[in-house]
């Protein structure tokens, strides 16, 4: 057994990629389409797709290189 347990970094990866896809996908689309559609939105809605964009991209961007790069090589 490693440092960490018995971690599926290869699980945890690719899960944490595509759950930050996802939360960059529908911060992105709520926003686009309260755009198209010429809503007003409230301001904590304003605050949370463009903050739901920012995770997303850095979920996308560290957690490859979290589990898939820096964990597997500290065991």
């Amino acid at each position: 057994m490693g440092r960490y347990g018995d971690l599926n970094y290869q699980w945890w990866a690719k899960t944490g990629f595509l759950l930050s896809i996802a939360t960059f996908a529908i911060g992105a689309g709520a926003e686009l389409t309260a755009a198209a559609m010429h809503l007003a939105l409230p301001a904590w809605e304003n605050a949370l797709f463009p903050d739901m964009e920012i995770l997303g991209t850095l979920g996308a961007l560290l957690s490859p290189l979290v589990f898939g790069v820096i964990l597997p090589l500290t065991e």
